[in-house]
């Protein structure tokens, strides 16, 4: 199952301040439909049907049915650029 680092939870914190979004909001990762191999990370009220919950302190990650066998050995890392711009990153955990 994809891991959440601590730089990755607070990303995601960033992200949801100030956006109109329910408490229970998550970031979601899936394929991106016109762009093979291409992740597509969004914004999301809620999982979609079959969605992989992933919880860290009060951040949820949710991950597309479909994309979550090739981030089962995944960690989600971000590095903070501009307000709201966290730059993302998927490491193979140690």
């Amino acid at each position: 199952m994809l891991t959440l680092t601590d730089n990755a939870v607070e990303a995601i914190r960033d992200l949801m301040v100030g956006e109109d979004v329910p408490s229970d909001a998550g970031l979601r990762i899936s394929a991106k439909a016109d762009d093979a191999g291409t992740l597509e990370l969004t914004l999301a009220s809620t999982p979609h049907a079959g969605d992989q919950v992933i919880e860290k302190e009060d951040v949820r990650v949710f991950v597309a049915e479909d994309t979550a066998p090739i981030l089962d050995d995944k960690a989600l890392d971000a590095q903070p650029g501009a307000p709201g711009q966290p730059t993302f990153r998927l490491d193979r955990r140690a």
